[in-house]
Formats: structure tokens, C-alpha cells, sequence
């Protein structure tokens, strides 16, 4: 759920950031390391509706970057994803997740250390729980193949959402930002699951290459488009 008292306009895709849901939109909030670059990596899939970056997991009821920093409020810096359940399904945003960071490495993100870059998935739909639930055993299988580590990504429900101050909204978008993405993927693909109904084609992901250092940084701003 998210907390109001956001406005605006998303900075590429036109879209309100905080609206209500209609019938075919649904949304879910994923934590993978620092924000900037992980709302980007989002925003760019076909069928996505809004991104918002905010706070979410922890204690304070209304909490400021900072506060976050500190890594003593609880928060995670996460990034609230709304899309069209015509056009792309959680089980793709799964695949983005699990792919563009290492969800091994518990409270940190390559060089950025604390709670606040934790790993993490918040859905309140119970289905999507559940999903979400799924694809992580699926993941944890593929890392074990690849002798990789454990999974420390949080997954719960009920966290309310704060959205972040206005200028980390769709920061790498806008003139004057600093490069940056402390996500560091492990390479290793998420296939089926079960559940899992994959909406968007091959195309998309070869749009992403996870073995290119700061991939997300390299790729055009705009949405993937469908060919």
C-alpha cells in the first residue's frame, strides 16, 4: 500500500506516479540495492505503468532519506512498480528482479552496505505472495547449479510505501544526474516456475545483458519496445 501525499508525473513515462489502481492494474514493491538504477531497469519494461521510488519495511511513519541512510529506521529503498496485467505479468517483473541484482548478499549491494539495500519483494495480493514465494525456490534452485549462495530477499506483505523525495524520481532520466547502480547480477537466469505465465517475448530481455558492468546505466532511457 502506498502512503499519500505523492504528486507528479513520471519523468519518461507521462504517467501520474501515484494514482489509484484500476481493474487492470496491479502493483507490487521490489528492493535491489539502491533504487536510482533498479526503478530504471522496471520503467523500461513493456506493460509498466508507473515507477516510484520510496522507503518501506521499517518503523517510521513518515521517513526521510537520511533517516533511511542511517540504516536505523528499518526502511528498505525500494521501487513501487504498477503495471498492466494485460501486458506483462508479475512473473516477468520476477524475472527482472531476480536477474538485475545479487539477492545473496543480504544487507548490501555491492559497495553500498546497509539494511536500507536489502533485498526485497512487498506484494498484498496473496496470489502474488505466493508467486513471488515460488520464484524464489526456483531462483535458489539455478544459484545452487551455478554454485552460488543463499537467498536473503525479504518477502511479506502489509509494508506500507513512502514514496522518496521528489528528486529521486526517475533520477538517471534527468539532466545533471550521477551515474549509478550498485546492483551486481549473478548471471544466472530465472526459467518457469510454477505459476509462472510469462507474457513478454524473448525480444525484451535481450535489451538487458546482466554480464555488462552497470548494464542498466548503458541502456536508453525509453521503454523497450515490442518487435
Amino acid at each position: 500500500m502506498a502512503a499519500k501525499g505523492a504528486a507528479g508525473i513520471h519523468a519518461v513515462l507521462g504517467t501520474p506516479l501515484a494514482d489509484p489502481l484500476t481493474g487492470a492494474q496491479a502493483e507490487a514493491q521490489f528492493g535491489c540495492g539502491c533504487f536510482w538504477g533498479a526503478e530504471k531497469g522496471f520503467w523500461r519494461l513493456p506493460g509498466v505503468v508507473t515507477t516510484a521510488v520510496g522507503y518501506a519495511g521499517g518503523q517510521l511513519a513518515s521517513p526521510s532519506y537520511e533517516q533511511v541512510c542511517s540504516g536505523r529506521s528499518g526502511h528498505a529503498e525500494v521501487v513501487r512498480v504498477v503495471w498492466d496485467t494485460a501486458r506483462v505479468s508479475f512473473a516477468d517483473l520476477l524475472k527482472l528482479f531476480w536477474e538485475c541484482h545479487d539477492p545473496t548478499q543480504g544487507n548490501r549491494q555491492g559497495n553500498d552496505r546497509g539494511s536500507q539495500y536489502r533485498s526485497a519483494i512487498f506484494v498484498d495480493d496473496p496470489a502474488l505472495l505466493a508467486l513471488a514465494e515460488a520464484s524464489r525456490q526456483a531462483y535458489q534452485t539455478a544459484l545452487d547449479a551455478a554454485g552460488a549462495g543463499r537467498i536473503t530477499t525479504e518477502i511479506g506483505s502489509g509494508r506500507r510505501f513512502h514514496f522518496a523525495e521528489p528528486y529521486h524520481q526517475q533520477y538517471l532520466a534527468k539532466p545533471g544526474s550521477r551515474p549509478y547502480c550498485s546492483a551486481q547480477p549473478t548471471g544466472v537466469p530465472l526459467g518457469p516456475f510454477p505459476g509462472a505465465t510469462y507474457l513478454l517475448p524473448a525480444s525484451v530481455w535481450e535489451s538487458y545483458d546482466w554480464a555488462i558492468p552497470h548494464c542498466v546505466l548503458r541502456g536508453d532511457n525509453a521503454p523497450i519496445a515490442l518487435v
